[in-house]
């Protein structure tokens, strides 16, 4: 996704159990020194002790001891580099790749400084040695900070320790990085509300990866000092737009009369890298925006997923399938698909198939119960709807009665996964912002299925689907398929 994050960076340099954040750095850089020692120890041990690589001359053998110099230096070196790179205060969405990379980096010098220093001082180890301390620096010290992420963000998940934040600005810059900051809780930062001199509409809602959030409207930016006094604000972001540098100026002067930190975030929320392009005219440079759809190379890698995943599912539950129809007819009369006009991308209309799961007469009897019922008209679907089978009640329990719709999806019409394709009906009940949505091919699955299923209200299953389109890659489809398995099994939302 697009991150509209502030541009200095949150740094980790909290007080870790009441410590000032120069103790936390000395922590960090000793706990590396000692991983250092005990890898360099485990490859002296390799090669004397358990002789790998070859049986070892007693006359050859060394002590541990005359490695001491080579270790101090390593340890000068690799916990030297890392604190000039920056690697002891990283920001804290800093992915443990990046780290990796950094720490592979400092790694590599060191080890290269190290070998060039035993040659010249005519230091003749086994150099089996130096392959093996190579290796296991780069394994250990990452996965040192593999463990120690785990822990601290199972500690934030569970809401201790995280910084509580509290963002200035509901506009769209706002809104962006309430997307983001709510949609990372593995980062440690809890949203407290929002501060805007005008309050958000009351349906105001913001859709993440997992589910849709409704942030509280705190008050106005007048009221800084005490929102912050009141609710124990450890950060305060600032996304105003540039017209609104006074209201800046003086809601800094507020946090910095409190000692709070602050950040400023620039109201560029639609130039995010992903979907910038720049383009030179007469030698300035024009700066073009994608649209938030799947197009282009994008759309072609998506499409290929769809008809590879669709062909093999349609294979290997032919057998599953006949079993489905044979019950179906054999439970209640009636064909075995059910056909449905639904409305595609860009509007297009389209039969979408499933296998029956109601009576007949089921669309006859729609506006009746619907009438009876507490539901929104564009998106009519019923608990305990009466007009379900016996087979039917399994099957949508279970979603199996979508599986005709991979013919949808080897043809095109539909995708694996997408927005929820609606009737006709429903979408002649849009509000303007829901048409966006049908950009998007829709989807047999999608963040609505994994984040509420049929418990979502339209509102929220719309934010995500806009989500979807705008953040759109690969990995996001992936992880979506991945997530829909659990919430098949758990049948949430399913009816």
């Amino acid at each position: 996704m697009s991150r509209s994050v502030p541009a200095s960076g949150r740094v980790e340099h909290r007080a870790i159990a009441g410590l000032p954040s120069w103790a936390v750095v000395l922590l960090r850089m000793a706990s590396d020194a000692i991983v250092v020692g005990v890898a360099f120890w485990l490859a002296w041990w390799l090669r004397y002790g358990a002789e790998v690589g070859g049986a070892v001359v007693p006359a050859l053998r060394q002590p541990f001891s005359f490695f001491y110099t080579i270790v101090a230096l390593l340890i000068g070196l690799i916990v030297g580099l890392l604190q000039v790179r920056g690697g002891y205060r990283l920001p804290r969405w800093t992915t443990l790749l990046d780290e990796a990379f950094l720490v592979i980096g400092c790694v590599n010098t060191a080890m290269t400084i190290v070998i060039l220093y035993a040659f010249v001082q005519r230091f003749s180890p086994s150099r089996l040695v130096f392959l093996y301390a190579w290796i296991l620096l780069i394994v250990m010290l990452v996965a040192k900070r593999f463990v120690l992420r785990l822990i601290r963000e199972r500690l934030w998940m569970r809401g201790i320790g995280v910084d509580r934040v509290l963002v200035v600005g509901a506009g769209q810059a706002g809104q962006r990085l309430l997307q983001w900051l709510l949609g990372q809780p593995q980062l440690g930062y809890q949203v407290v509300g929002v501060v805007d001199d005008n309050p958000p509409p009351a349906f105001w809602a913001i859709a993440t990866e997992r589910r849709v959030v409704y942030p509280p409207h705190l008050g106005s930016s007048a009221n800084i000092g005490e929102i912050v006094r009141a609710q124990g604000i450890d950060e305060v972001i600032i996304a105003l737009p540039p017209t609104a540098h006074e209201q800046m100026a003086a809601i800094v002067d507020q946090c910095r009369a409190l000692d709070v930190e602050f950040k400023l975030v620039p109201d560029l929320f639609e130039l995010t890298m992903d979907r910038v392009h720049i383009h030179e005219v007469a030698g300035l440079p024009m700066i073009a925006l994608r649209p938030a759809r799947i197009a282009g190379f994008d759309y072609v890698v998506k499409r290929s997923m769809d008809i590879v995943i669709a062909a093999v599912v349609l294979l290997v539950t032919a057998p599953l399938m006949a079993l489905i129809a044979l019950a179906i007819k054999l439970d209640s009369p009636g064909s075995v698909l059910f056909r449905q006009e639904r409305v595609g991308r860009n509007g297009r209309r389209f039969i979408c198939y499933k296998f029956r799961s109601m009576v007949a007469d089921a669309e006859q009897r729609k506006q009746d119960i619907a009438l009876n019922a507490d539901v929104d008209n564009r998106l009519i679907k019923f608990r305990d709807d009466p007009r379900r089978t016996r087979v039917g009640k399994v099957l949508r329990r279970t979603s199996l009665d979508e599986l005709p719709q991979f013919l949808n999806i080897l043809v095109g019409e539909m995708s694996v996964v997408g927005p929820r394709p609606q009737v006709p009906d429903e979408v002649a009940l849009y509000d303007e912002w829901h048409f966006a949505r049908l950009l998007v091919t829709p989807g047999l699955t999608g963040l609505w299925q994994v984040s509420g299923r049929s418990d979502l209200k339209f509102d929220e299953m719309v934010r995500l689907d806009l989500y979807y389109a705008e953040n759109w890659s690969p990995g996001l489809d992936v992880k979506i398929m991945l997530r829909t398995i659990p919430a098949l099994l758990t049948s949430r939302g399913a009816y």
